[in-house]
C-alpha cells in the first residue's frame, strides 16, 4: 500500500498546491530532453501520474510524445484531464511487453511498497535501453528542498524512503543500469509568502507523517520568514536515469 491513500481530499490538496507552473520547470524539460531518446513517436509511460501535471508538461514540451499515464488512486486519476489515463499500480501496469520507449515516475517511489516487483514490471513494459526517469527526494538528501528548511521534523519521514543507493540496486537485480543522477533546480513558486498561502499539509507525505504540533511550528516559522524573505522559492530534487 502507499503511504497515503491519496482519497478526494488529498487529490484536491496535491491538484491545487503541488502543480508548478511550466516556466518553473525549464531546467526540468532540458534534462528530460537529454535523457529522453526523441523519434518520430516517442511513447512515455508516467506512472504514478497524479492529477497529471506532467503528463500535461510533456504533451505541451514534445510534439511527437504520446504520454500513457497510469495511476492507482481514483481520486487522483478523477481530477486529471488526461486523455490516456489507465489505473494500475507499479507492479500492475496494464501495458503490453515492450510498450512504452520510456518510463517517467515522479515523486512516486516513496509510495511503492515493493521495488523489485516495480523494477521488473518496468523491465517488461519499456522497450530494452529505453530510458525510467525517476524524479523524487530520495533518504538523506533533504538539504536542497526548502520544505524541510521550515518543517525540520519531516526530514524523519524523507529518511524513511528509499535512498537512490536502494532504487538502483532493485532496478539493476531487474537488468537496468544506472545512467545518470542529476539534482535538477525548479522554482517553485514565486516567492516564499506565496509557498505559506498555498501550502496544504495533505499535499506533502512527509507533512502528513509528523505531529500536529510539530507541523504547526513549522507553519508558524514559515509565515515568520515569508514576511522577510523575497525572490522566488528554488528547490532541488534529484533525477536518477535507468537504462
Amino acid at each position: 500500500m502507499a503511504r497515503i491513500a491519496y482519497d478526494g481530499r488529498d487529490a484536491a490538496a496535491f491538484e491545487a498546491a503541488r502543480h508548478i507552473a511550466d516556466e518553473g520547470l525549464a531546467a526540468w524539460r532540458e534534462a528530460v530532453t537529454r535523457h529522453l531518446d526523441l523519434g518520430r513517436h516517442t511513447r512515455l509511460l508516467d506512472l504514478g501520474a497524479g492529477t497529471g501535471m506532467w503528463a500535461k508538461a510533456f504533451t505541451t514540451w514534445y510534439d511527437t510524445v504520446e504520454v500513457i499515464a497510469v495511476e492507482p488512486s481514483a481520486a487522483m486519476r478523477s481530477r486529471c484531464v488526461h486523455p490516456q489515463m489507465l489505473a494500475g499500480d507499479a507492479a500492475n501496469i496494464p501495458l503490453a511487453d515492450d510498450h512504452v520507449d520510456a518510463a517517467w515516475l515522479s515523486t512516486v517511489i516513496h509510495h511503492v511498497p515493493d521495488l523489485a516487483a516495480a523494477a521488473r514490471e518496468l523491465r517488461r513494459v519499456v522497450r530494452p535501453g529505453g530510458p525510467v526517469l525517476i524524479r523524487s527526494a530520495f533518504a538523506g538528501r533533504h538539504q536542497a528542498i526548502t520544505l524541510f528548511r521550515f518543517f525540520p521534523e519531516a526530514v524523519r519521514v524523507l529518511d524513511t524512503y528509499p535512498s537512490l543507493d536502494d532504487v538502483g540496486a532493485a532496478f539493476t537485480t531487474a537488468g537496468f543500469t544506472v545512467a545518470a543522477v542529476e539534482q535538477i533546480p525548479q522554482i517553485t513558486a514565486p516567492s516564499l509568502r506565496e509557498v505559506a498561502a498555498d501550502l496544504r499539509r495533505e499535499a506533502h507525505t512527509p507533512l502528513q507523517l509528523i505531529e500536529d504540533e510539530e507541523y504547526a511550528a513549522g507553519l508558524a516559522r514559515l509565515h515568520r520568514a515569508a514576511e522577510v524573505e523575497h525572490g522566488p522559492v528554488i528547490d532541488a530534487l534529484d533525477l536518477l536515469v535507468l537504462r
